[in-house]
């Protein structure tokens, strides 16, 4: 029992220290502070030329009452999680952005394990058209007028 708590707390730790140490290896390592905070990127309806996505990728799927009890379970477990990481005073807001949308991820990979292979099949093509739609607008975006 107490190998198990251990090895819990060990597992959280080493997965705070990524999180915490992941801005910095994307920025190449350096220790150096940016000179200017990053601008907040425009929200995709903001954004001209480019449409808004929904915020929930499984919208339009129709569930069974068995998928809908899983699928509000694995909500209900993922919400206390990132109260907790709200009420968290030791992270900094990158950390817990961070962790956050760690936890979306992890939350739509546990929904669409719910999923039947159909929907799950719709579920794919859905991302890989809107990705071939973010591309063409990308590269829109980039041509020179």
């Amino acid at each position: 029992m107490k190998r198990t708590r251990f090895s819990r707390q060990v597992a959280l730790a080493a997965g705070l220290f990524f999180l915490s140490a992941a801005p910095s290896l994307a920025r190449g390592q350096s220790n150096a502070p940016s000179p200017a905070p990053t601008p907040q990127q425009a929200s995709p309806a903001a954004r001209p030329g480019v449409d808004s996505r929904p915020k929930d990728i499984f919208a339009g799927l129709t569930f069974t009452p068995e998928q809908q009890a899983k699928i509000r379970r694995i909500h209900q477990d993922f919400k206390s999680r990132r109260e907790a990481v709200v009420q968290d005073d030791k992270l900094s807001a990158d950390q817990k952005q961070a962790m956050m949308e760690g936890f979306h991820r992890l939350e739509n990979g546990e929904v669409f394990k719910v999923l039947t292979p159909d929907q799950q099949k719709q579920i794919r093509e859905s991302a890989a058209a809107r990705r071939t739609a973010d591309k063409a607008a990308q590269e829109k975006q980039a041509q020179p007028k």
